[in-house]
């Protein structure tokens, strides 16, 4: 598999070129080496909610946790081997159980570190390889690691505050969040084109159905292709997933949930331009499989629910070192149409919709050290009266 980034969302197989990390790499005498390498971030968030709501500030990680990755590389009998460990913590403190939303607690009382990565991978002379283990999933994963608001803090949540966790970025405003998930997932030699597939860990489909039994993996498939013309550069992505559950232990009714998902990213001198989009049955909104803003399943308890999304993004290198980013970006969930009775919501109906507008400016301090000023609006619903909120964010992200 082509090595994803440690910056993107802590991703890290590696150092990333992105954001010029150095990473500490020791060579063993058997003939193993040891990497370390990461980053830590820290941004002011100032959110104002429209129509006379509530204003918050806070200190708290960006989108990206902060990371601290670990990997040990070796070759034997031919075959390239390495080991991976992702520890994502947040700066902020998180809130204890029963305490009231609106701000952190003293010391490290619920804070969060995310074991996000732990996973083994195999390399054959051809240049393929096997990752078997915990990491990002295939299905959506091009699309946030394109994501300008990766780096930055993008939408928090209207009402969002101070409390655990990361920020959301596009994370259900564009794409729905693929999540770190175990599998064992083949892909080809990186190049100009490289296919992945993998068989993940099923999800039991939350909400108001009982798709509880996961009798067989979850498929998950995705394809990219890189072409390079003089100083431009042209990439297209695509993606699927397919997975079955069932609410009977043997027979009983089965949920196909499936999805897919392209983008294009077109690098043309100091402009570049990326477009997104995904569509899915019965995978929720947001997070998938979650019941979070809606759920895959409707009201009757059987029927499925669909989903689209996307988003538009511009960036222009203004400095040798500074980008400015504009995007703009939607997801939304429909109701199934099928009666309450026959298992649906009786109607099709646009569920939930959250859009939203960001403006960025990233600019690259130094060889490890980037600064990152943005402008938000974000809008849960349709109309001038669904609940929206300006999001004001600054910040450092230093990457070792």
């Amino acid at each position: 598999m082509k090595r994803l980034t440690l910056l993107l969302l802590g991703l890290a197989l590696g150092v990333s070129a992105t954001a010029n990390a150095q990473g500490l790499t020791m060579q063993m005498s058997n003939g193993w080496s040891f990497q370390f390498s990461g980053n830590v971030n820290a941004f002011w968030v100032f959110t104002k909610q429209t129509n006379s709501g509530p204003t918050f500030s806070s200190v708290r990680t960006g989108l990206l946790p902060a990371f601290a990755t670990f990997e040990a590389r070796g070759k034997e009998a031919g075959l390239n081997l390495a080991v991976h460990f992702g520890f994502a913590p947040q700066i902020q403190n998180g809130l204890p159980a029963g305490a009231a939303a609106g701000g952190p607690t003293h010391d490290q009382f619920g804070t969060q570190i995310d074991m996000r990565q732990v996973y083994l991978t195999i390399g054959f002379k051809d240049g393929s390889q096997i990752l078997a283990g915990r990491e990002l999933s295939l299905f959506g994963r091009q699309n946030i690691l394109n994501d300008m608001t990766l780096f930055g803090v993008g939408a928090v949540g209207v009402g969002g505050n101070g409390g655990g966790g990361t920020t959301l970025g596009r994370i259900g405003y564009g794409y729905i969040y693929p999540n770190f998930n175990a599998q064992i997932t083949y892909s080809t030699k990186p190049g100009e084109a490289q296919l992945s597939v993998g068989l993940f860990q099923p999800s039991v489909l939350e909400g108001n159905g009982n798709f509880i039994y996961t009798r067989i993996p979850r498929v998950e498939a995705e394809f990219t292709y890189n072409q390079k013309s003089g100083k431009n550069t042209y990439g297209i992505w695509v993606g699927g997933l397919w997975q079955s559950t069932s609410d009977s232990v043997t027979g009983g009714k089965s949920a196909s949930s499936f999805g897919g998902t392209a983008g294009v990213k077109v690098n043309a001198s100091d402009l570049t331009v990326t477009v997104t989009g995904y569509i899915g049955k019965g995978l929720g909104t947001l997070l998938m499989f979650s019941p979070v803003a809606g759920g895959p399943v409707s009201t009757g308890g059987t029927e499925l629910r669909t989903s689209d999304g996307g988003y538009a993004q511009l960036m222009y290198k203004v400095a040798p070192k500074t980008n400015l980013g504009v995007s703009w970006g939607f997801s939304r969930l429909k109701n199934n149409s099928a009666t309450v009775g026959t298992g649906g919501d009786g109607n099709s109906a646009v569920r939930t919709q959250f859009t939203l507008t960001t403006v960025g400016v990233y600019h690259q301090w130094t060889k490890s050290l980037k600064w990152v000023l943005e402008g938000s609006r974000e809008q849960q619903g349709i109309g001038a009266g669904a609940p929206a909120q300006i999001d004001i964010s600054s910040g450092f992200m230093l990457f070792y």
